[in-house]
């Protein structure tokens, strides 16, 4: 199978080296000093007291990687649309598309029931570019359990996590799933195909859409966050208007947000993804994280004030970044 990834931040790095040591003919479409790094030295991959490094076919240029298998797009959402674009030439009819990001993605309606099927979300694909560049019926969605840092470009150190999901977004052959899952249990990834990957992002996204934001505002680790009654709170409401949101969707969280605190107050001082970002002055997820969600709340009438608050501070605090 040839793997094409598109994005060589953390979570495409560790997907790269990972799969290239495991023989798959992997290419990666990079740029500026991730690209020369790469094409230096290859791909490395810290993890604990182990380390591989592989040597990957590497460009800025997606025609001359070629026509892949399987295309896993690595991005932050707000950089799908342009990378989706700027992929093109990697995808054919027959080319599998798995994006690995956090948040609502472009498609989520799709197979939604009732007034809200295949509606547009246009928080995350405001110009149509992933509608466009990605027929939603070769996607493999996809959610990723695992925390990453770049050291240096070309070089990224694993966290913790190891989990995959993954599943067909419409009618996809049962079979092509399973040659996905193969290719990257190979890896050595833990690899589950979903039964509803729907239920799985949204699943995903209830749990971290106030702990990367608020992390982010206010520059502290998880365990500080929870410790604050009032914070914990906060995350509380936006978590339970989530829920209400997932109801109407079709993506019921059975969970209270005291049961997934619970999960998150384990992992210690836990700097998310969106923290480190702001750390390292990159642009925010917020529209994946915050505006596809309010945007579907407005579709389908349900209040989410504790929700906007957050994301009226999330706007201006990345306004005033740049």
């Amino acid at each position: 199978m040839n793997v094409g990834i598109v994005g060589a931040g953390a979570i495409g790095l560790w997907l790269a080296g990972r799969l290239a040591q495991a023989g798959i003919n992997v290419s990666v479409l990079a740029r500026g000093k991730n690209l020369e790094a790469i094409r230096a030295a290859g791909v490395t991959v810290y993890s604990g007291e182990d380390s591989l490094n592989a040597r990957v076919q590497v460009s800025n240029d997606a025609s001359a990687l070629g026509i892949q298998d399987l295309v896993i797009f690595t991005v932050k959402s707000q950089d799908l649309p342009a990378a989706a674009e700027s992929a093109h030439a990697m995808i054919d009819s027959n080319s599998l598309l798995l994006p690995a990001m956090n948040g609502v993605p472009w498609w989520f309606l799709e197979t939604a029931d009732g007034e809200l099927a295949r509606q547009p979300l246009r928080s995350v694909d405001p110009e149509g570019k992933c509608a466009e560049y990605l027929p939603v019926e070769q996607v493999v969605g996809g959610v990723v359990h695992a925390s990453c840092l770049v050291e240096q470009p070309g070089s990224v150190r694993h966290v913790m996590g190891n989990g995959l999901i993954i599943g067909a977004v419409t009618e996809i052959d049962a079979a092509r799933i399973q040659l996905v899952h193969d290719a990257l249990a190979t890896a050595g990834f833990t690899v589950t195909i979903a039964e509803s990957i729907r239920y799985d992002i949204w699943y995903k996204l209830w749990g971290n859409m106030t702990m990367n934001p608020i992390s982010a505002l206010t520059g502290a680790t998880c365990d500080l966050i929870l410790d604050d009654p009032n914070a914990r709170a906060f995350a509380s409401a936006i978590m339970d208007e989530a829920a209400a949101i997932g109801s109407a969707i079709g993506c019921h969280i059975s969970q209270s947000p005291d049961d997934r605190h619970a999960i998150t107050r384990k992992l210690g001082a836990f700097k998310t993804s969106m923290l480190q970002d702001a750390e390292a002055g990159r642009q925010l997820e917020i529209s994946a994280l915050l505006e596809a969600p309010q945007e579907i709340a407005r579709m389908a009438g349900i209040a989410t004030p504790s929700l906007d608050y957050l994301l009226g501070l999330m706007r201006v605090f990345n306004a005033a970044r740049q």
